[in-house]
């Protein structure tokens, strides 16, 4: 098999750092691994299977320079709109972990898992989108029980991690704490929440939009309905906790057919990715303490609604870092990479 040479943009960040952890963990087809930044983190380095890289400077002309054939973008926004044409334009294919491109209708937006074929529509503009973290987590668990039920509604509140927000978050969610037990957390600054995260949770993440949505929450509606070709109508509210790493998600799905929970389990069990956790009786159910450096995600409180035969409800939980993020990015090149061996 033909080995590539692979660039990860903001490779000391959050999600660069986890992109790189688990290109150590896999048999990936790595000639080449180029760590790129910004030019305040250019010369630092990092750590990659026991060697120090040295990071390099983000230009236009690097994908060029190092002969970059698959760059992952985990910088920012801005960063991916100034920078990923560029790799493009340097014969890169782009896995863009960003929300600027995820809408773009030329633009696939790939959760392998979900939709893998979409993976081939990268030609029309070089680039292929990462889903929001809580929507990658979610989609997973939609897809097998969508396929057998025929999936009409989707209404789900998130308990989304510190992380999801970056370091800083994760760093004031610490300092916060320690004030705590300092007795000082009404001095204890919070610079990247609007509100204290400690012993708190915030129903905003993003801004607000005219429809009263926040934007976090209304891109759990529009990506769902473009990973799965389907109009799907939902409903999200999305929480920050004070949780260091690990999204959690409640879902009540509505289906076009009558449902059975101990069915609906066995097909999860089966589905890619998916681990069930579900036996209350021996607390035994999905945490976020449980997920963190796990590729899975994980099921759990499996139930049929009380009132209608055709609903159900859940409890998801995954690692936003990995499989919301760099998990997710690793695996849409290794799907594009089979292809392109096909």
């Amino acid at each position: 098999m033909k080995k590539y040479n692979l660039a990860v943009v903001g490779a000391n960040g959050a999600v660069g750092e986890e992109v790189l952890r688990i290109l150590e963990e896999i048999d990936f087809p790595l000639n080449k691994l180029v760590p790129l930044a910004s030019s305040r983190s250019a010369g630092n380095t990092v750590d990659f299977n026991g060697e120090d890289l040295v990071i390099k400077e983000l230009t236009h002309d690097i994908f060029e320079q190092e002969d970059v054939e698959i760059a992952i973008f985990s910088a920012g926004g801005g960063v991916s709109a100034e920078y990923a044409p560029s790799a493009v334009k340097a014969g890169a294919v782009v896995i863009d972990n960003t929300s600027h491109f995820r809408m773009d209708p030329n633009v696939p937006l790939v959760v392998p898992e979900v939709n893998p074929e979409d993976i081939a529509k990268w030609k029309k503009t070089g680039i292929i989108a990462n889903p929001n973290c809580s929507t990658i987590q979610m989609v997973q668990a939609l897809k097998p029980l969508d396929e057998a039920y025929d999936l009409v509604r989707v209404d789900v509140s998130t308990y989304q991690a510190t992380s999801g927000a970056g370091k800083s978050a994760m760093e004031e969610l610490v300092q916060q704490m320690q004030d705590f037990f300092a007795f000082k957390l009404s001095e204890s600054e919070h610079k990247a929440f609007n509100q204290q995260i400690a012993l708190n949770v915030i129903p905003q993440i993003d801004k607000f939009m005219e429809n009263g949505y926040t934007k976090e929450e209304m891109k759990m509606v529009n990506e769902t309905t473009k990973i799965m070709h389907k109009e799907i109508a939902l409903s999200a509210t999305c929480v920050r906790v004070p949780v260091l790493r690990g999204h959690s998600e409640t879902l009540t799905l509505t289906f076009d057919s009558e449902v059975n929970a101990n069915e609906a389990r066995d097909i999860l069990s089966k589905a890619p990715n998916i681990v069930i956790l579900d036996d209350p009786s021996a607390a035994v159910y999905p945490m976020p303490k449980d997920c963190v450096d796990r590729n899975e995600t994980f099921v759990g409180r499996i139930r049929e609604d009380v009132y209608s035969n055709n609903m159900l409800h859940m409890f998801v939980v995954a690692d936003n870092l990995r499989v919301g993020a760099a998990t997710n990015a690793v695996r849409i090149a290794q799907k594009f990479i089979e292809m392109q061996e096909a």
